[in-house]
């Protein structure tokens, strides 16, 4: 019989395996393409750090757990880079399961908070959760920014698609942060043209 902290170090033994999770999207400087949990990571320092673009009803302490927590199922399910070529409704299957199997290690208390935090995010209903897309949406194009296109070259991918998969998420939860990351999308086009 397994105790309360048997399962929470079950857990965190588990959530390990996100290091070992490659993503689309290069570091800054363009050597590596970045993990899952380092961008997990780094997301949570943009909530942090652009805590002032959050609208009023925004709680920064939840969207630093939302953005911690919302790449966990990938341990299962993968990367899916939002320019790839992927079926979105059997990859929100395949993510449900994998909450459940990973949320499931928990003690049921944590489980049901943690994943209840992380339905939040994959909802994006509350002002919280909408931010926190779209912070999860802008730190991949400032990346691509710094070397020099990233997957937007990987993936051939427009300025128009740009503005559709990502902008449009930005600017829900982030207004300000989609102007900011516009002009400078447009500009990187106009200078490869």
């Amino acid at each position: 019989m397994s105790t309360r902290l048997d399962r929470q170090i079950a857990f965190l033994n588990e959530a390990d395996k996100l290091k070992s999770v490659v993503r689309g999207t290069t570091l800054c400087d363009a050597s590596r393409y970045e993990n899952s949990a380092e961008h997990s990571w780094h997301l949570t320092l943009y909530a942090m750090v652009l805590a002032d673009q959050a609208g009023p009803d925004v709680q920064i302490d939840r969207v630093i757990k939302m953005l911690i927590l919302h790449d966990l199922v990938e341990i299962d399910a993968g990367d899916n880079p939002i320019f790839g070529s992927h079926d979105p409704a059997a990859v929100e299957v395949q993510e449900q399961a994998a909450a459940d199997r990973i949320f499931g290690l928990l003690p049921n208390d944590l489980d049901n908070d943690l994943r209840a935090i992380w339905e939040e995010f994959e909802a994006a209903k509350t002002p919280s959760a909408q931010f926190a897309k779209s912070l999860d949406r802008f730190q991949p194009p400032m990346q691509n920014l710094q070397s020099g296109g990233g997957s937007w070259v990987t993936y051939d991918v427009t300025e128009d698609k740009i503005a559709e998969k990502v902008g449009a998420k930005i600017k829900i939860g982030a207004p300000r942060l989609w102007d900011y990351a516009r002009t400078r999308i447009a500009a990187w086009f106009s200078a490869q043209s």
